[in-house]
């Protein structure tokens, strides 16, 4: 389930003591990378990077314009991943020390629209009056030219000159430092079509004799060659304002965190930079404030929401011994706590982290427009030439003017911007628009694989259920000295009582549900417990007996009167636990782990998706039937140790099926590796959630459905933009080439094809941007990040 990289092979099989060094672990840089504009860009600097010895793979993100590359310390630097993209024609900006990544991505966009702003001033400022010149006689009638036609052609050359070499300077630039590397990209394209319109405009100024024809003078195109720029231009402007909304999502995250955060030193509250708080510091948080770091609650108790982290808006209650999250509000209520996560040890940091990789990640379908890219502008290039020669050869008079005309619209038209685009914008919002819903895609390989999830497999204990076993019910042995409700009462007293003194989870479940029912347990005066068996009490003066039934028989007790209650309690899919008071039976306590409320709810919208459900459990048959029944699932898989979960989810697989794991144990994550789509608890354990390809924020069975319905979003979404990439090239390029010019008489305009290739990539962006609308279906609740 990997995304797709370029790999370089010998830095895998050459071992780092082949260079003289001790075995280090990989690590992974992030590094900006400008002057990138399309599918062919990403591909050279690729390859640029992975030709660096000691780089492992690496990964370019158009959107975010940078390159992600996992490398081995000491044998590759930055200095080297530094002059590798610089040989490949780009650049790597200065990074300022201590910046934020997403802070260096914004400086970089406002710089990047800056500079198109100021360009694109200047190119309207003196394209405008250009135009009219050049339109003068149509605008006004003919023979109202104030100028001699050589005249305004010099003014126009003054005019367009500027535009020319200064605001259309980037795309000279990149077209270079590709020719220097004997390739070609969309610079080279937009170079061509505008220098071919200004040298054959330059040629017929100065020698007009020589491009005229039956004594008309020749045209100039100077107001073409200025009209690509500006368009190409002012479709970049609007493409940069749009990829700039991409990562608001990000954005919004880390504008949960404080400036600042109150901590008590020398007994005193001081208010300190975030960035100041330390491990081990105590931290004081007001009723209405953002908790600045993770901690433990020492002091103090509140109700914290959490919906930014869980997309859960019921707030949680906090008091001594609650673990609180940065980012998170303090409702109401002072809370103090000793800080265990600060920096980039944070929960909220982490989560950043992994959106941001999830952005700069390249699913298997990104490999499209890559390959597509690499024998794109070639492709052009000749179909521009045969485009020329054609029309010179068999076009009507003016033929060098139609040649050349129809080969610039060829090369504009065909930009190749949108196809670079149409992958990571849409990944970039998706990803973004799960974090909100508490949905963390840590992948651009797992949002595309989940579309095709088939079956979702769902672990018992602590996923379908909540992990905690409950007291559910308690019955009264047949015939016994406890009868009716107040009986019921005062043996769960007794019991209660009993298990004070027990760390068993059975026993937690019934001095639990004792105190739930308004009952004070009193604390026995002599306990002993037989591990795997039971446990003896004394309490007010009454031995009770607690456990198995064999513990029971053991000690003398006939269990027999309370074997059919056990029967019914198991076929209900609970627990029975036997209780025994002064040597007779007395009665048992149905124990559960009791399933998630919004279970069932999950499972049936899941099935409506046309997805198999199967749930995983180390239960017996019948009470696995009994608990996937209160569920809503059908297929479920019995008695399967902890060892053997992987091995179900691997048969599943054997069927032809994706298949998708949910679970949040450390046991579970060997069957959330195996699985096509691992989707970890974010309430489980740190190993189930790394194991996780898709990290579910609340314990929300619900968001289940929500990833894999924004996954399939996310998905349409890239077709869509591929298609629209592909459906305008396919269409438009025979449209420029003048294929239908001798049936219809319809040639395409050079201006109106910058227009077009501009809209074609703000068109794409656009739609990617749709994916912030998202919603998830009317089962799931609305929270996540406001």
């Amino acid at each position: 389930m990997g995304e797709y990289k370029v790999y370089n092979c010998a830095a895998l099989h050459a071992p780092p003591e082949a260079y003289g060094r001790a075995p280090e672990d990989p690590v992974r840089w992030t590094i900006p990378v400008e002057g990138m504009h399309c599918a062919s860009c990403v591909a050279r600097v690729e390859k640029a990077l992975a030709a660096v010895p000691g780089v492992l793979s690496s990964s370019v993100n158009l959107a975010t314009k940078s390159a992600t590359v996992e490398a081995l310390p000491g044998i590759a630097d930055r200095e080297a991943l530094r002059a590798a993209v610089a040989g490949a024609g780009y650049s790597v900006p200065e990074v300022k020390e201590g910046e934020d990544p997403l802070a260096r991505q914004e400086r970089m966009q406002m710089e990047e629209e800056r500079s198109l702003l100021s360009r694109l001033r200047l190119g309207v400022a003196l394209g405008v009056p250009l135009f009219l010149l050049a339109q003068w006689e149509m605008l006004a009638g003919p023979g109202r030219m104030p100028f001699p036609p050589h005249v305004s052609a010099l003014i126009q050359l003054l005019l367009v000159t500027p535009i020319q070499f200064y605001v259309g300077s980037r795309f000279y630039r990149g077209a270079v430092a590709a020719a220097r590397h004997g390739t070609t990209d969309m610079n080279t394209l937009v170079a061509l079509g505008t220098t071919a319109a200004f040298a054959y405009s330059l040629a017929a100024t100065f020698f007009p004799g020589a491009f005229s024809v039956g004594g008309v003078a020749a045209h100039v195109y100077y107001d073409t060659s200025a009209a690509i720029i500006v368009l190409i231009l002012l479709g970049r402007y609007f493409e940069a304002r749009a990829k700039g909304k991409t990562s608001d999502a990000v954005k919004k995250l880390i504008g949960l965190r404080p400036r600042t955060a109150r901590v008590i030193r020398e007994g005193a509250e001081t208010d300190i930079p975030l960035e100041g708080v330390v491990t081990g510091d105590s931290v004081v948080v007001r009723p209405g404030e953002r908790i600045p770091v993770d901690g433990t609650v020492t002091a103090g108790a509140g109700a914290v929401d959490e919906s930014m982290l869980t997309g859960e808006p019921i707030p949680s209650e906090k008091s001594q011994g609650s673990v609180v999250t940065g980012g998170t509000m303090n409702l109401n209520g002072r809370l103090v706590f000793t800080a265990t996560g600060v920096g980039k040890d944070t929960v909220l940091a982490r989560i950043v982290r992994m959106v941001q990789e999830a952005q700069g990640s390249k699913p298997p379908i990104g490999r499209l427009a890559d390959v597509i890219a690499s024998w794109f502008v070639p492709a052009v290039l000749g179909t521009a030439s045969v485009t020329f020669l054609a029309w010179w050869a068999f076009g009507p008079q003016p033929k060098l003017t139609y040649a050349m005309l129809s080969a610039i619209s060829v090369l504009i038209i065909a930009c190749p911007c949108a196809l670079g685009l149409a992958t990571p914008t849409s990944i970039m919002v998706a990803t973004g628009k799960g974090a909100e819903l508490g949905i963390l895609v840590r992948s651009g390989a797992a949002l595309e694989t989940a579309h095709k999830v088939q079956t979702v497999v769902f672990d018992k204990t602590g996923t379908v259920t909540r992990g905690r076993p409950e007291l559910s019910a308690i019955h009264c042995a047949p015939g016994g000295i406890f009868r009716g409700p107040e009986g019921e009462r005062e043996l769960l007293a007794l019991a209660a009582g009993a298990e004070t003194g027990s760390e068993h989870p059975l026993g937690e479940s019934i001095v639990r549900g004792a105190k739930g029912r308004g009952i004070s347990p009193v604390s026995p005066a002599e306990f002993s417990s037989m591990p795997g068996q039971g446990i003896r009490a004394v309490v007010s003066g009454r031995t009770v007996h607690i456990g198995s039934p064999k513990w029971l028989q053991e000690s003398g007790i006939d269990a027999g009167p309370l074997l059919p209650d056990a029967q019914r309690v198991s076929q209900d899919g609970s627990t029975p636990v036997f209780i025994a008071v002064d040597g007779k039976a007395a009665g048992v306590a149905a124990v559960s782990d009791e399933i998630k409320e919004t279970a069932p709810e999950a499972v049936r919208a899941l099935r409506g998706m046309g997805i198999e459900v199967v749930m995983l459990t180390g239960d017996n048959p019948r009470s696995a039937m009994a608990m996937a029944a209160r569920a809503g699932i059908d297929k479920v898989r019995a008695e399967v140790t902890p060892d053997r979960k992987a091995d179900e989810v691997r048969r599943i697989q054997s069927e032809g099926k994706v298949v998708a794991m949910v679970g949040d144990g450390i046991n579970d994550a060997p069957a959330l590796a195996q699985a096509d789509v691992g989707m970890a608890i974010g309430t489980g354990t740190d190993i189930a959630v790394e194991a996780g390809d898709i990290v579910l924020m609340s314990g929300d069975l619900r968001g289940v459905a929500t990833a894999i319905a924004l996954s399939r979003a996310a998905l349409r979404n890239i077709r869509q933009n591929l298609f629209w990439a592909f459906a305008y090239n396919v269409v438009l390029i025979p449209v420029a080439a003048g294929v239908f010019y001798p049936s219809f008489g319809v040639l395409l305009n050079p201006v109106l094809a910058a227009a077009a290739m501009g809209l074609s990539s703000v068109t794409v962006v656009s739609n990617a941007l749709r994916l912030r609308r998202f919603r998830p279906a009317s089962f799931i609740r609305p929270g996540g990040i406001s």
